[in-house]
């Protein structure tokens, strides 16, 4: 894969805060990070649908693939930062053009449901996006996470990173190389169907929020049935998986699956729901070594 990177973020930029998911939750919010940036000396531009309700929805799909065509056919929108995750961004991927992101490349960032985005971008792309903070519930909080805030910007305007897990959890040792790739697990799982696995080498990352440790286990099976995961994954970084039920079977799943695909598997990395979350360059060339995650150039 000939992979595509964004220009680096920079001073008087204009970011682009779209509606791709989820109905806004918060007005207040989002005119808050938006006013985050602007103090930061970015200019920003909202999404027409941005406080639109469709049910359970930020709009119809009509208007939030709209939105989505024009901020990244725009040459004045630098980065597009999504204002929220919940449900909806699935809906859409058979509905994007393509082309027009590979022609018009641009920083793309969010996480939780917009892995399916970045997932199906960098697949039918070839864009590196970013699984990083949203509007509503990062930067437009009254408080907004500093390590939050500082691990996007390192992100975006820095190409030489290092992760480490804040706690150890060493499921299975050893190392691995390639390129970044997964995100929320209940969303991946949610493209299985479609062509959105990695042709390449990959380290599988993953989080959720709310599910029990036999849903968990699921949906790990469920890629862990497709020949080309089995092939392709080289080693798994894993975050938070908040609020389910029994821990030690988490772990013992864990464990297992790094017998069974023998490859390294470290948790303990801020891959989260949480309010201090890292960024991640979703699909950069990256190696999982001595239990860190190193970006590669």
């Amino acid at each position: 894969m000939n992979l595509i990177k964004p220009k680096n973020l920079e001073e008087g930029d204009t970011i682009g805060i779209l509606a791709t998911a989820g109905a806004v939750e918060d007005k207040e919010n989002v005119l808050r990070a938006k006013k985050f940036f602007e103090n930061k000396g970015y200019k920003v531009v909202l999404s027409e649908n941005i406080f639109d309700e469709f049910r359970y929805l930020s709009g119809t799909d009509e208007k939030k693939i709209e939105e989505f065509h024009k901020f990244f056919s725009d040459p004045n929108i630098d980065a597009i930062i999504c204002m929220r995750g919940g449900y909806g961004a699935v809906r859409l991927i058979k509905k994007i053009d393509y082309d027009l992101i590979k022609n018009n490349p641009k920083i793309f960032c969010g996480y939780s449901d917009i892995s399916a985005l970045s997932a199906m971008i960098l697949k039918k792309s070839n864009l590196m996006t970013y699984w990083g903070p949203l509007a509503q519930s990062d930067f437009g909080v009254k408080n907004p996470n500093e390590f939050t805030i500082n691990s996007f910007f390192d992100a975006v305007t820095n190409n030489e990173l290092v992760y480490a897990p804040v706690k150890d959890k060493i499921y299975h040792q050893g190392d691995a190389q390639g390129i970044l790739w997964g995100g929320n697990l209940g969303t991946i799982v949610s493209l299985c169907g479609q062509d959105f696995l990695p042709d390449e080498d990959f380290i599988f990352f993953a989080e959720d929020l709310n599910e029990v440790a036999y849903k968990i286990d699921k949906m790990m099976t469920q890629l862990m049935n497709i020949d080309q995961f089995v092939q392709y994954c080289k080693g798994i970084v894993l975050g938070d998986f908040l609020d389910m039920d029994n821990e030690q079977w988490l772990d013992e799943l864990f464990i297992e699956i790094g017998n069974k695909l023998n490859v390294p598997v470290i948790g303990g990395f801020k891959i989260t729901h949480d309010v201090e979350k890292i960024t991640l360059p979703y699909g950069a060339k990256a190696q999982l070594k001595e239990n860190k995650l190193y970006l590669l150039k």
